[in-house]
């Protein structure tokens, strides 16, 4: 049973270095990457308890009171008066 290839968006080669070019698919529990520019491929395993996902901006959870913490006034001097 063949699965059907889908190129990923914005994935680069790392053979010849080709921007979306590489397609991916799953067939009998093996996960195939090619690339259609050239000659790579590569085959994974596909391992579903050891997949996490990335921490990326998008999903991270904010740290409100780091952000505040890290906010510090600007005090601008005035050049006629001395400062204190």
């Amino acid at each position: 049973m063949s699965s059907v290839k889908r190129f990923i968006a914005g994935v680069v080669c790392p053979r010849c270095a080709a921007m979306d070019r590489i397609r991916a698919w799953e067939q009998n529990g093996i996960r195939y990457r090619d690339c259609v520019s050239c000659d790579f491929f590569e085959q994974l395993p596909v391992d579903e308890e050891s997949a996490e996902e990335l921490t990326t901006r998008v999903n991270g959870v904010r740290d409100e009171q780091k952000q505040q913490d890290d906010v510090v006034p600007v005090r601008i001097l005035d050049p006629g008066k001395p400062s204190s």
